[in-house]
């Protein structure tokens, strides 16, 4: 009766399981397909880094423009654009930009592009806690890294269960580091600039130019 017992709660605790994960699956799949329906969208972010062993805690902010795999990135003082065939790196600080050709078919290539569905490839997802933040409800998803050569234990995915949005992402290092991205701010589809992604160098007449590809 007691092994009985015992396989039933194995048997159950194997379902709920498969159930949670397939309520993973549709929430991100949700999550993907809403990110693909705007025409554009516009991030403001905070950025946070923090490793106790060794003494770190860095604040930073940014923002970025996503349009398709084209990015406009601002963040920590240097702006990085991709107009679909090269990455343009411009540093104000030392007066350099770094012009480079990017494999966008590249699925280990991480990029702006890709913050928002970078969960769809490389990762086992779990369900998790449900939080309640400033009357946001806010579903947790936990990602864990299938490849063993990965430096991150696990991810956390803040997911808002109205919009479908991204509300912060959580990443847990296996040295003890810990990253955390919020987004202030989400706007779709705003009127852009034809030029938003088109790097022009004339603005850069001072600048070094180091072109690697």
């Amino acid at each position: 009766m007691k092994k009985f017992i015992w396989i039933s709660i194995l048997f159950l605790s194997v379902f709920t399981m498969q159930a949670q994960d397939k309520k993973a699956k549709e929430l991100l799949d949700e999550v993907t397909a809403r990110v693909k329906s705007y025409e554009n969208i516009t991030i403001d972010f905070k950025y946070s880094l923090q490793n106790s062993k060794e003494n770190i805690n860095q604040d930073s902010k940014g923002s970025v423009i996503l349009k398709g795999n084209l990015y406009y990135l601002n963040f920590m003082g240097t702006t990085k654009i991709f107009d679909g065939k090269k990455t343009y790196t411009v540093v104000p600080e030392d007066e350099e930009v770094t012009i480079s050709n990017v494999d966008e078919k590249d699925e280990n290539a991480i990029t702006p592009s890709k913050m928002l569905t970078f969960f769809n490839q490389g990762y086992k997802y779990y369900w998790d806690i449900t939080q309640n933040i400033k009357g946001r409800k806010i579903q947790y998803i936990k990602l864990v890294p299938i490849s063993s050569k990965d430096q991150r234990k696990e991810i956390l995915l803040g997911i808002d269960v109205q919009t479908k949005h991204i509300y912060n992402l959580i990443e847990v290092g296996k040295k003890g580091t810990k990253t955390t991205l919020t987004v202030n701010s989400f706007k779709t589809n705003q009127p852009l600039s034809k030029n938003q992604f088109t790097f022009d160098e004339s603005k850069y007449k001072n600048y070094y130019i180091n072109r690697i590809d």
